[in-house]
């Protein structure tokens, strides 16, 4: 098949992307199509959509539309991704980021501040594309009643922020967490781990982490910029009965492509709030001598306890030294 050509959808390309629809749904045998009753839009989308504030378009290749996707408008800055179809000979093409990227940039040209999404529960290859382009889970899943028993997963993400990850969309965020690992290790990031770091041993990490997001013990606080997930830190609780006091700061990671925007700092300072939150007033953490983010630390008011020397190997095996610091913060009763 050639090289898809992208353009803006019309309301002439009906048949077409009934077609394309069909074709995506018959590779389900629980999914049915019913457009007279469930979505008479799609003979006319280019104008639905357009009513709605939003836009379509249309990938062509050899005389048929192969792809599709439409963006549209909701309240208080969001925008979602609708209808992305790729017909299957142009799955793992460029053709699926390059529809995406249309529609998100187009969607933050018109003021969106956040990007959203519905997906459903069977597409499991439309859920990695989405987690690898920096979606996560977010909310309940949603129940249309239809003539297929649809359940969809929502998914979305900031164009620019700091969020807190629950369980759901931690794991869904494991790939994108673990591209971010292996990026800061492979950079010289002292963070347990020695490069080259696996992809499948950083998704194990995350996966754990989780886990323990589940569980009630650990918060995971993410960064998005330019629409990409970059960033992490997590607060582990302290498990002690005479700690319910206490936290611990780990794993504070910014991709190398997007550091000094500011990223590090914007994390930390959700970490303290959310400490605050949870009625933990002091933090620990610990990082190696002479980083980048020992600097950071001692500028946001981190005091050194101490440091020990050889605590920890560079990626040369060679000892470094570890500094560990603490930090007072305020319970909201106590403010």
């Amino acid at each position: 098949m050639g090289a898809a050509a992208i353009r803006r959808g019309r309301d002439d390309d009906a048949d077409g992307f009934i077609a394309l629809i069909t074709a995506c749904w018959g590779e389900y045998p629980s999914i049915r199509i019913d457009i007279n009753t469930e979505a008479p839009e799609l003979r006319a989308l280019a104008s639905y959509y357009a009513g709605k504030g939003g836009a379509l378009w249309a990938a062509d290749a050899d005389g048929r539309i192969v792809g599709m996707i439409g963006v549209v408008p909701h309240a208080d800055g969001a925008w979602e991704i609708v209808r992305l179809y790729i017909l299957q000979p142009c799955r793992g093409t460029d053709l699926a980021p390059r529809l995406l990227a249309i529609a998100e940039a187009h969607a933050r040209a018109a003021g969106a501040t956040r990007l959203l999404l519905w997906s459903d529960t069977r597409f499991d290859r439309a859920h990695r594309f989405y987690e690898k382009h920096s979606y996560v889970r977010h909310g309940s899943i949603r129940v249309l009643h239809d003539i297929s028993n649809s359940l969809e997963f929502g998914y979305a993400k900031p164009v620019v922020g700091v969020e807190i990850l629950d369980a759901a969309s931690a794991a869904s965020a494991e790939r994108r967490l673990a591209e971010i690992l292996c990026a800061c290790v492979d950079a010289g990031a002292s963070v347990s781990y020695l490069p080259p770091l696996a992809q499948k041993v950083a998704c194990a990490f995350w996966k754990r982490m989780a886990a323990d997001v589940a569980a009630g013990t650990r918060i995971l606080i993410a960064a998005w910029d330019d629409a990409a997930l970059v960033g992490t830190v997590m607060l582990e609780f302290a498990s002690s009965p005479n700690q319910p006091h206490r936290a611990e700061v780990q794993k504070l990671l910014v991709h190398p492509a997007a550091r000094r925007r500011g990223l590090a700092r914007a994390l930390m300072l959700r970490a303290e709030q959310e400490a605050r939150q949870a009625g933990r007033t002091l933090l620990t953490l610990d990082t190696r001598a002479g980083d980048a983010a020992e600097n950071l630390y001692r500028a946001m008011g981190w005091h050194e306890a101490g440091r020990i020397p050889g605590y920890a190997l560079n990626a040369d095996l060679t000892p470094c030294d570890t500094i560990f610091f603490w930090k007072h913060v305020d319970s909201p009763d106590q403010r």
